[in-house]
């Protein structure tokens, strides 16, 4: 599938040929890939040489990087790719792209168009949506006599130790369940996932702390309790790309993970091509099934020495037919609603249809936390991980509620 054409692009190339950017993009899956793609056929439209850069894997080291880049005032980065929860910490170094991204702006989801503005600047643009789903082998549930998905937490353990336990006759690599358990911004989005649909709360609910709860307890040692023995050992350290790879080489169960997945493992050279389908997260005993909010937004730094083709390449990547295109190349969500009524997106992403895609959203706490989000996330999931390694969630909830109190009052 090639690229769409850029509009306008010989007025584009009249003004702006010859100028370089550099866009601090993807790495996750065939991120970056798409990324290269879009960005080739965006310079040879208008002149303009982009030189993309892939961003760290882990959200919160590219948040220190971006950080550190801000901080200096450099010119070095042009446009860079920003998490949904960054724009509030991140308005100070923005071009506000309301005077000449207005009109875009207006055809993306209201809700996310509104996170993006600050102080009433539209601070980024959004690029793709993203909500947590199951992952599950349809052949392997048929195999051992269960006819459809987990709907709760205990269910998924029961079933991923059956099914393990069968498929480790033949393969010594395969586990019931994988996740991103690594200290990062993932398990914070996975856990707060887990509490969230066992009635524990948002870790910070109507401004006040609320993470240390019997609810959260609960279901944080009944997720310890499977370490190593439905989950492998070490996805203690696993990121987004480790559980793809083990989903999609045949050594999983089910998996967590975002809709990016989707189109690795259908790819040809998967393993699970055409075994495998996708339903919401389970939930714990007193909760319904949730979906940590995710995504990712364009911006444009202030310090950008050609603001102008930084703004022309975020409003060619913002547009509906490159959001089409990565939804159909990359399952990226797209953060422009009609698109979820494009027959060709919704053939390549079924997870768009409403049993999956209606789940309800949960929010990590940023609007609490404003410039802090990233310090009390790091508290949440570096206290969560030791859980996971073994330590009782009664141990670890408290030093992460006075932490977050803390943090809180800075505020």
């Amino acid at each position: 599938m090639a690229p769409p054409k850029v509009p306008n692009a010989a007025a584009i190339k009249a003004k702006y040929h010859g100028q370089k950017i550099t866009f601090i993009g993807d790495s996750v899956g065939n991120g970056h890939v798409r990324d290269l793609k879009l960005a080739s056929r965006f310079s040879t439209d208008t002149g303009i040489k982009v030189n993309v850069v892939p961003h760290p894997a882990a959200s919160d080291q590219a948040y220190a990087d971006l950080v550190r880049n801000f901080s200096q005032k450099s010119s070095s980065i042009d446009v860079a790719m920003i998490d949904v929860v960054w724009p509030g910490a991140f308005a100070p170094y923005l071009v506000n792209l309301k005077p000449k991204l207005a009109k875009q702006a207006k055809i993306h989801a209201a809700g996310i168009v509104g996170a993006d503005t600050v102080g009433g600047k539209l601070v980024a643009m959004p690029w793709f949506g993203d909500f947590g789903l199951l992952y599950y082998r349809t052949d392997l549930l048929k195999k051992y006599g269960y006819k459809a998905p987990p709907k709760a937490w205990s269910d998924l353990f029961k079933i991923a130790a059956k099914i393990q336990a069968g498929e480790r006759k033949t393969n010594s690599s395969f586990s019931g369940f994988v996740f991103q358990g690594n200290a990062y911004e993932g398990l914070t989005c996975n856990a707060l996932e887990w509490i969230a649909s066992a009635g524990g709360g948002h870790y910070i609910d109507g401004g006040k702390v609320t993470i240390d709860n019997a609810k959260a307890r609960t279901i944080l040692d009944a997720m310890r309790s499977q370490i190593g023995k439905v989950t492998p050992r070490g996805v203690t350290s696993y990121q987004e790309d480790q559980t793809e790879h083990a989903f999609t080489s045949g050594d999983a169960a089910f998996a967590r993970n975002w809709p990016y997945q989707y189109g690795i493992s259908s790819a040809a050279g998967s393993k699970v091509k055409g075994k495998f389908s996708v339903t919401v997260l389970p939930h714990g005993a007193a909760g319904t099934s949730v979906a940590t909010v995710g995504g990712w937004q364009l911006a444009v730094s202030k310090y950008s020495k050609h603001q102008s083709a930084a703004i022309e390449f975020v409003r060619y990547m913002t547009s509906k037919p490159v959001e089409r295109f990565d939804a159909i190349f990359n399952s990226n969500v797209p953060t422009i609603p009609s698109l979820a009524f494009d027959k060709a997106v919704v053939r390549t992403n079924p997870y768009l249809k409403p049993a999956t895609a209606s789940v309800a959203r949960v929010a990590r706490p940023s609007k609490f936390l404003k410039t802090h989000y990233n310090e009390a996330s790091k508290a949440i999931y570096q206290g969560i991980n030791q859980i996971l390694n073994g330590a009782s969630a009664s141990s670890q909830l408290p030093q992460i509620k006075s932490k977050l109190q803390q943090i809180l009052q800075g505020a």
